[in-house]
């Protein structure tokens, strides 16, 4: 069956910067289609922690938190060095704090403040302690309606039970519940509510997190007429007049086209499961296949192959092609094998991160980011990179190492499975991993010694706001460290992953796609990880992926807007 659509604009993809782009659009009078791949719309943004890097943004101004203009833009010449897109960055801080006024007050997504939050290198001119961050406010899946069964559930490695848990005061209370009668409270409170969701609607509908954010979107974009199609795998680009004019798809139901009168908006989520793609741009995976992602399975780069069609260039010079994040693969008893990203525990004190030498390699409290960086650099010619979070009982049953949760919690199933090692001699663990034993021993020693004075003299681990914020704030003198002592010991094997890919079309600064002349292709945008990063391969903040997401989806479709306007 063949069926036929027109619109003014046609976004494909569901994520947080397709969704802006289209929920912008349609505010300004715009007539606007969503065509999403999968059954269930978000992508990535819907399984991520949610914050937006958003420097000078509303809720920090209200905060009393004002800043010089100049603070954010010295910080990132200084992090992205030859990489630094002067155009798109400007374009970037300019219209951020604008997006974030314009979507609290028209739409339905609001937001709660990161004020606390500092960027993650905090010795680089220009950092921010604080008031760059805002994320998504909690919000109840139960105000969706029927549209619920559109959004993606939470990522099962980072919730509980299929309840996503926010970073800050909530996952607090979890981590302290069986020390504080007050975080048990909350934790009660949550669960119970939780099992009452689920007996009722079979998924969590206290919505935080990424879930928030694609939640109060698409809450949005129902208020303000945005049509959305799900299963319509885009095949091909429509152009008119060397006008990109639509799309035709496949669907359930057979082909279908849409024609969009104004232009087409590419945020099909980057390539982060596109084997080929990243055979060529991640150096550590020759086959495309050693290296695992936490995106969603669905982004394998359709954006980018079609818009090569029409001549778009995929800009390959940037520092790092993938948004990297340290993961560790869990066997579930479905036989499936999921990916847990390790964002907050190796910054907890009572945990090192050691190569196969038994050597610490890193900073284990820096960014992510900066964890896979630095074991990419660190692994020696011809191994597979790879490393191991190791701890003692005593930061295991408190803080979780990785999908292992904390006390109450049971993990014996996890070490049955092989994901979690453990042994009653830092020796006998170091053999079960293949870790030479003699230097993770010495490594174990030196560390402690540290540890039990309140730094560290090999790598400086809690010295900036970032380690400490994600730290313990309750252990001294140093909230990064404490020495690996009790026994039994424990470990996670830790391999390359990303969040999604930096390296994407290339934009100007109003994100339409540039051809290999650097002109812009009439009636092609571009946003989210379609979109060659601004920020050049590099991660000098936390949400420095939905932050631009966010703001040039809202540029896009205020541009589009514009050219209705100017027709």
């Amino acid at each position: 069956m063949h069926s036929e659509h027109h619109c003014d604009v046609l976004v494909i993809g569901s994520g947080a910067g397709g969704l802006s782009a289209a929920v912008t659009a349609a505010w300004h009078g715009l007539d606007v289609i969503v065509a999403e791949k999968e059954d269930v719309c978000g992508g990535a943004s819907a399984w991520s922690g949610g914050w937006m890097w958003i420097p000078r943004n509303p809720l920090a101004l209200r905060a009393g938190l004002v800043e010089d203009e100049d603070a954010p833009r010295t910080y990132l010449k200084h992090e992205l060095g030859n990489y630094y897109d002067a155009p798109r960055v400007e374009a970037f801080l300019k219209h951020a704090p604008e997006m974030v006024a314009f979507f609290e007050t028209e739409t339905e997504l609001q937001f709660a403040d990161g004020n606390g939050i500092a960027d993650i290198h905090g010795n680089s001119p220009g950092a921010g302690t604080g008031g760059r961050s805002v994320i998504a406010a909690p919000y109840d899946g139960r105000k969706l309606g029927a549209m619920i069964s559109l959004l993606r559930k939470p990522l099962r490695e980072t919730s509980l039970f299929g309840m996503p848990i926010q970073a800050g005061p909530d996952l607090a209370a979890f981590l302290s519940a069986t020390r504080s009668l007050k975080s048990a409270t909350h934790v009660a409170k949550r669960l119970a509510r939780h099992a009452r969701d689920m007996l009722l609607h079979g998924r969590a509908m206290q919505l935080v997190n990424g879930s928030a954010l694609v939640g109060r979107l698409l809450a949005s974009a129902r208020k303000s007429g945005v049509k959305i199609a799900t299963q319509m795998k885009a095949d091909r680009l429509l152009v008119e007049h060397r006008r990109v004019t639509g799309a035709t798809f496949t669907t359930q139901h057979g082909d279908s086209v849409i024609h969009a009168k104004h232009g087409v908006v590419l945020a099909t989520g980057g390539f982060p499961h596109d084997r080929d793609r990243r055979k060529t741009m991640f150096p550590h995976a020759p086959t495309g296949a050693e290296h695992w992602s936490v995106a969603a399975p669905s982004a394998t780069g359709d954006g980018l192959r079609l818009a090569e069609t029409v001549g778009a260039v995929v800009e390959t010079n940037v520092a790092a092609a993938g948004a990297w994040c340290p993961v560790s693969l869990v066997p579930h008893a479905d036989g499936t094998i999921g990916h847990f990203p390790h964002i907050i525990d190796r910054a907890k004190p009572g945990v090192i991160g050691v190569l196969k030498n038994g050597r610490r390699f890193c900073n284990e409290a820096d960014g992510y980011y900066d964890y896979v960086a630095a074991m990419l650099a660190a692994t020696p010619d011809g191994d597979a990179p790879q490393s191991w979070l190791i701890c003692d009982y005593r930061f295991q049953r408190r803080y979780g190492l990785g999908y292992s949760r904390p006390a109450p919690m049971p993990i014996s199933h996890l070490i049955d499975r092989g994901y979690l090692i453990r042994a009653e001699t830092i020796a006998a663990l170091a053999h079960r991993c293949g870790i030479d034993a003699q230097t993770l021993e010495a490594t174990i020693t030196a560390f402690n010694h540290d540890a039990a004075q309140g730094q560290d003299t090999a790598f400086g681990r809690g010295e900036t706001l970032y380690n400490r914020k994600n730290g313990d704030p309750t252990h001294g003198p140093n909230p990064c460290l404490a020495p690996i002592t009790q026994a039994p010991f424990y470990a996670v094997r830790v391999v390359p992953g990303s969040f999604g890919t930096f390296a994407g079309l290339r934009t100007d600064a109003g994100a339409r796609v540039l051809n290999t002349d650097n002109a812009p292709i009439p009636g092609l945008f571009a946003v989210g990880t379609d979109m060659a990063s601004i920020m050049g391969g590099y991660y000098p903040a936390g949400g420095i992926n939905l932050g631009p997401a966010m703001t040039f989806g809202y540029i896009a479709g205020k541009a589009l807007a514009a050219e209705r306007t100017a027709a």
